[in-house]
């Protein structure tokens, strides 16, 4: 092994996996759990007749990064190595490329449409793989894609179904599933071992060469005393207490303190009483207070102007779309105080004394006259924006030679980057040009980032994976991992409870790892039956429900107008994937808006322009254009109430709808449509 350049810790860990268990690795970040996974792979495509590797991974852009910095590099003069992800053309004959190659790295959605879809050149078994491998594992639970993929081989193990692949699962941290007692935490890591049918393994003999090797950063709190006056946040209050007043709160409902993530949640349920009781005052105020608490929200950490310019750009958009006295009240409120808000925003003499500690943080760093790189975590997209800008316009950060630019993850919108972009980003830090990330939780896991010996944590509230994750950045020696947070405040609590939850998952591992071999297996047993008695349950009534409603029953409404206008028997499903409106009349009820880009390109649809209510302007999705000349609405469930001859309801997702959704049949189509073309 030494050959291959593996520290003797991590020979520890993989010497079960070299004798065929299935395993889990728990190696911190900077551990080297991947160069440890290529060497299994090696061994096993050296030893196995047909081997098959399939390295899985739960975000695209970890696809290029396994490929380029290990399994090629290794692996690539002797096998043939395949990387496939969504934006591949090879995923439209995966199937194919998994016969013609001994290992292939895809993402794990991948995988799982490749085993449920039975188009010969598009389907994989299970058992035409040999070695499965799956990173950041911990995410194997609930209706996680991973999850998807190891209960098919649960089911198959389970009905003694034969050859399954050997698993390799690879985490820094398991967690423990929210539990803050040692036999829940233990009850939650045997879960995931279950789910995954494998033994969680981590270095005992060579503890402390690990500790040399990824030594821990040096933690500080950097705790900032409360501003003493408010005036802004305060006349943000004030002006919440008056959309209260106006909505007619129902007297069995009480809202929480403004200006936390509890007033955001009942806010939310508010909003969707409102749709259901159809009560539009309801439904409008509580999506403005939500506006109003997210101002709140960025008022406590980042700068006041950036919590009024949030408001500005929301308000901009609704000027010519009131449609009613609800619409002009709240539309008046914020026009009528708009001017005293943007004053108070400017006052510098109450500006937010966390940002003058994360500057003072920064500095201590960059200013040192060591060369630095820090990476800066911060909750949202838009909370990176305005962190880069109060960086770019900051003149003592400038002085310190600080360089930044953002990271955030990927997606359609202004807010997100493409992952050309964020590879581009990534290349510069690597490079130097730019030695400040500031970040989303995008750079937390899994990706190639070069050593850090800052990194800081700005008005985060997380789990203690996260925080695992995040410290594990700060990889140079003599590094610092710093909190920036409020005296008593929510994230300084976070933090030390998270501390707390670290180390309760290193016990709840220990005690899993100290069961004997029937105990633990037995455990396993119990739980994967469980897990598909219980899966097969859910499925049951989520179908049984599908069928308590035709979809002819089902009308559709604007979220925002509750104007009626479609039919569930309108909706379509295409390709397992869009669902798209295919009654001619539905145009009649939309207009179209600007055009969507889209980075990654698709084998039967490309996007078309977004489209929005015609009397309130709400946006309900985009058209899509099929096989290059078929024009459909695509719609995002979310924007639509569904009136059920139960009531009114909403869901987020279109598997939650209570109806049964029917295929896309592009022929029938044709020939109802084009009827000319059949003659």
């Amino acid at each position: 092994m030494s050959d291959f350049g593996l520290y003797t810790y991590q020979q520890e860990v993989v010497e079960r996996a070299l004798k065929r268990e299935n395993i889990i690795i728990w190696l911190p970040t900077g551990g080297g759990k991947t160069r440890a996974a290529v060497y299994v792979a090696k061994k096993h495509l050296e030893t196995t007749p047909n081997a098959k590797v399939m390295v899985l991974v739960n975000k695209v852009h970890l696809v290029d990064q396994h490929y380029n910095k290990e399994f090629e590099p290794h692996l690539g003069l002797r096998y043939a190595v395949r990387k496939v992800s969504g934006e591949s053309d090879e995923k439209d004959f995966f199937g194919l490329v998994v016969q013609e190659s001994d290992v292939v790295i895809c993402t794990a959605q991948i995988l799982y449409n490749a085993l449920i879809n039975k188009e010969e050149a598009r389907h994989v078994e299970l058992s035409d793989i040999t070695l499965l491998i799956i990173d950041e594992c911990h995410h194997t639970h609930k209706e996680s894609v991973y999850n998807k993929v190891m209960r098919l081989y649960v089911e198959k193990k389970l009905k003694g179904e034969k050859p399954l692949p050997q698993i390799l699962g690879l985490t820094a941290s398991p967690g423990t599933g929210g539990a803050k007692a040692l036999d829940k935490a233990v009850e939650h890591v045997l879960e995931i071992c279950a789910n995954l049918d494998s033994a969680i393994v981590s270095t005992k003999q060579y503890a402390p060469e690990l500790k040399e090797v990824v030594p821990r950063p040096r933690k500080t709190f950097n705790i900032v005393n409360m501003r003493d006056r408010d005036p802004f946040g305060d006349h943000l209050k004030s002006m919440m207490t008056i959309i209260h007043g106006y909505m007619d709160i129902p007297p069995d409902f009480k809202l929480r303190e403004c200006g936390t993530q509890e007033y955001e949640a009942d806010v939310v349920v508010l909003e969707q009483r409102g749709v259901r009781d159809n009560n539009r005052l309801l439904a409008q105020c509580a999506l403005h207070l939500r506006q109003y608490n997210d101002a709140l929200l960025i008022n406590d950490t980042l700068r006041m102007i950036d919590a009024y310019r949030s408001l500005e750009e929301y308000y901009s958009t609704k000027s010519t779309k009131a449609i009613d006295g609800t619409d002009f009240f709240l539309l008046g409120l914020f026009e009528e105080n708009q001017v005293e808000l943007r004053n108070l925003a400017m006052d510098s003499r109450f500006e937010n004394p966390k940002m003058d500690e994360l500057q003072r943080t920064l500095l201590q760093q960059f200013g040192s006259g060591v060369p630095s790189r820090g990476i800066l975590f911060s909750k949202t997209r838009k909370s990176t924006h305005c962190l880069k800008d109060w960086v770019l316009k900051n003149r003592a950060l400038k002085d310190a030679g600080i360089k930044a630019d953002i990271l955030t993850g990927a997606g359609n919108g202004i807010t997100y980057m493409t992952q050309n972009e964020q590879a581009e980003t990534i290349r510069s830090f690597r490079m130097g040009s730019l030695n400040l990330l500031i970040s989303t939780s995008v750079a937390e896991e899994g990706l190639d980032i070069p050593e850090c010996n800052l990194v800081v944590r700005y008005g985060l509230l997380t789990n203690e994976i996260a925080q695992q994750q995040a410290s594990g950045r700060a990889r140079a020696k003599n590094s610092q991992y710093a909190v920036v947070a409020q005296a008593g405040g929510r994230e300084h609590r976070r933090e030390r409870i998270n501390e707390y939850l670290e180390e309760l998952t290193g016990k709840a591992i220990d005690r899993v790892q100290r069961m004997s071999h029937h105990e633990f297996y037995l455990k396993l047993s119990e739980l994967q039956q469980k897990a598909i008695i219980s899966s097969k349950i859910e499925e049951s009534c989520k179908t049984e429900k599908r069928r308590s409603n035709t979809a002819s029953n089902i009308q559709f409404l604007c979220r925002n107008c509750f104007t009626p206008v479609a039919s569930g028997s309108d909706i379509q499903l295409v390709d397992n994937t869009q669902y798209v409106n295919v009654s001619p009349d539905f145009k009649n009820h939309y207009k179209v808006a600007e055009r969507v880009i889209l980075e990654r390109s698709f084998e039967d649809w490309e996007p078309g322009c977004r489209i929005r209510c015609k009397k309130c302007d709400k946006e309900w999705g985009f058209e899509i254009k099929y096989k290059k000349h078929v024009l459909m609405p695509n719609l995002a469930i979310k924007n639509f109430a569904l009136e059920t001859p139960k009531g009114r309801i909403t869901v987020k997702k279109w598997k939650d709808v209570p109806f049964t959704v029917e295929d896309f049949d592009y022929e029938e189509y044709c020939q109802e449509n084009f009827p000319d073309l059949f003659d």
